[in-house]
């Protein structure tokens, strides 16, 4: 199911890969995984990975999608030399403006302290090793935290349209994804990263409701 917001189309693709259609024809892919990918998508304008877990940064997914004209971005850490294709590497605090849309890496991972750690204490998604993406479209601010904790550094991230997992586990759990959509404030919530894996089941409703108690909109796609 896609959701319709301004004059974007935005569906999610599966787990955490999110396909954003523009008024225009532009076609944006966040972080495809070819295991979701049925060989019918349209050509990319643009591709975004975060971070180089498979489900995330999958270079058979990306050479799917992309032709000559495809721009791809992603973060610094990801070595890329298995695709095959020019990339736009992009750091933290950077922004870059590409075919018309302009693409911001703001920080992304597991807090040391938290939850969100393997047997021996170390996140699973180490400070450096992932990026979260403000894109603006058209007008339109899409956030996609990517896999992460609601980090104190991001408190004065806002947006229009929120994309934040759930699963718990390896990223925020439905919980603090609550209390982060209170923090972006914005017109559209729409979860991903849940229930792909037994690691990351969660109650979906309830996280619908709770963010739709504190007067947000949120669809499940």
């Amino acid at each position: 199911m896609a959701v319709r917001y301004n004059d974007l189309v935005i569906d999610l693709l599966g787990h955490a890969s999110m396909h954003i259609e523009t008024a225009a024809g532009a076609h944006v892919y966040i972080d495809p995984w070819a295991e979701y990918l049925t060989g019918d998508e349209p050509v990319a304008t643009l591709v975004v990975s975060t971070h180089d877990d498979y489900d995330h940064y999958d270079p058979e997914a990306i050479t799917a999608l992309a032709d000559e004209e495809t721009t791809v971005v992603t973060f610094e850490a990801i070595d890329t030399a298995d695709l095959g294709l020019e990339t736009t590497p992009l750091a933290i605090g950077e922004t870059v403006t590409v075919d018309g849309f302009e693409v911001a890496a703001v920080p992304a991972h597991n807090d040391p302290a938290g939850d969100h750690v393997d047997d021996d204490g170390t996140p699973f998604h180490q400070q450096g090793e992932v990026m979260g993406v403000v894109l603006t479209v058209d007008g339109t601010t899409v956030y996609y935290p990517s896999d992460t904790d609601f980090l104190d550094e991001l408190g004065d991230v806002r947006a229009d349209v929120f994309i934040p997992p759930i699963g718990g586990h390896y990223t925020m759990d439905r919980h603090e994804a609550a209390a982060f959509t209170e923090s972006v404030d914005p017109d559209l919530v729409l979860p991903v990263h849940y229930d792909t894996f037994e690691a990351i089941e969660t109650d979906v409703d309830a996280f619908v409701a709770d963010v739709e108690a504190m007067g947000y909109r949120v669809e499940v796609l």
